[in-house]
């Protein structure tokens, strides 16, 4: 065995994990709690650290885990959702400090742990974590120099050759406070049973705010102008012959549309997504499937209408082109209507009927509503691009 005490790469950041017994400094198993970093182990005590198959021979010492505590799990988000550049070398100098050659160990300076805190402060704010006090950014010293320097990633047998950048693709990694029940069957970035955080990481408190007031105010413009359309209507039906009368149903699908995003900006995100559980670790994530009823019937209702408000208003360019080229009277026109009501309720029905069965419902945690396609791209092009493509063709 080989023991080392540098960190191969800051590419080479990974999962965080329990990895069952590993070797104490004489050779004996110990049963421990470790850290897996893509082919290094860490132990969560101070007398051994690390371990690699690699043939290289440098001293160890002891990690800096003692004094800034032993358990990295709540930076496993921050990890993993990369909120800093700095923040992977800022906890590889804490959990895996490079040692000099007399045996010193080399601290991060306090410039890099002031980058990674301020990068990833309204992420942890996000996620309920707080900045350890035994990670004060003054305990460091005040130096300008990268930790560690490119010297500390080479052994000695490499130093005579130039450094070659490993680069290695880990994937995505759900972290804990993101995992579902698996019966659920939710899955987010191709990870089964991980649901995306319902907090929009993308956009600040402020940004969010004035989207959810934009989309309500919108709504009820939507709504107040389809549903004076409506009454119109019905306060004279005969008025509204072929080739108008498909502006009615036009109206009438949007009236529907812009409804549910009414609802949405009422109900805020208590639909869209699962409520947090602090006491199972468990952060507020966004609602997939069929499982929430409320959820499921605003993505009936928005998936439905706005399909058939498409089919209805390439079936208005038809009648008028009936009506203007061919010169077709009202009476021929009005002989298809069976047909049109047949694709404008007909498509969108079988559509809608195909992504519950598929529990491909998603909810959006900015306008508080459930669709489909915000978070798999497949469903996206299939169920949303590809028939709107249609409808434009």
């Amino acid at each position: 065995m080989h023991v080392v005490t540098v960190c191969q790469s800051a590419t080479a950041w990974p999962s965080l994990e329990y990895k069952g017994p590993v070797c104490s400094s004489t050779g004996s198993p110990v049963e421990v709690g470790r850290i897996h970093y893509g082919g290094w182990i860490i132990r969560k005590e101070a007398r051994l650290v690390f371990m690699d198959s690699s043939p290289v021979n440098v001293t160890c010492y002891a990690p800096l885990i003692p004094l800034f505590g032993s358990n990295p799990e709540p930076f496993h988000p921050m990890v993993n959702l990369q909120c800093s550049p700095d923040l992977r070398m800022f906890l590889c100098a804490i959990y895996a400090p490079v040692c000099t050659e007399y045996g010193r160990m080399t601290s991060p300076c306090r410039r890099l742990c002031l980058q990674a805190k301020s990068d990833c402060y309204q992420l942890m704010d996000m996620f309920g974590v707080s900045w350890p006090e035994e990670m004060d950014c003054n305990r460091f010293p005040d130096c300008d120099e990268p930790y560690p320097r490119p010297v500390d990633l080479l052994s000695s047998s490499d130093t005579a050759e130039s450094p070659i950048s490993v680069q290695r693709d880990y994937g995505f990694w759900c972290p804990r406070e993101l995992k579902i029940e698996p019966e659920l069957g939710y899955s987010f970035m191709e990870v089964r049973d991980c649901s995306p955080p319902c907090p929009n990481m993308y956009f600040t408190r402020e940004e969010l705010t004035f989207a959810r007031y934009f989309i309500g105010v919108v709504s009820i413009v939507c709504l107040s102008a389809t549903l004076f359309t409506f009454l119109t209507f019905l306060i004279d039906v005969s008025r509204f012959r072929y080739p108008e009368r498909p502006i009615i149903f036009y109206a009438v699908c949007y009236m529907m549309v812009s409804l549910v995003f009414f609802l949405g900006f009422l109900l805020e995100d208590r639909v869209s997504c699962n409520a947090a559980s602090p006491g199972r670790f468990r952060a507020s994530t966004v609602t997939q499937g069929s499982h929430n009823k409320v959820c499921t019937l605003l993505f009936m209702v928005l998936y439905f209408f706005t399909m058939a408000g498409s089919v209805w208003w390439v079936i208005l360019t038809i009648t008028w082109f009936l009506a203007a080229v061919p010169k077709w009277g009202s009476e021929a026109i009005e002989k298809k209507a069976l047909l049109f009501h047949a694709c404008a309720w007909g498509v969108p029905g079988v559509l809608t009927v195909t992504l519950l069965a598929m529990n491909k419902i998603e909810g959006d945690s900015v306008s508080g509503v459930c669709f489909v396609g915000l978070y798999n791209l497949t469903a996206l092009r299939w169920f949303l691009l590809a028939p709107l493509g249609l409808d434009v063709v």
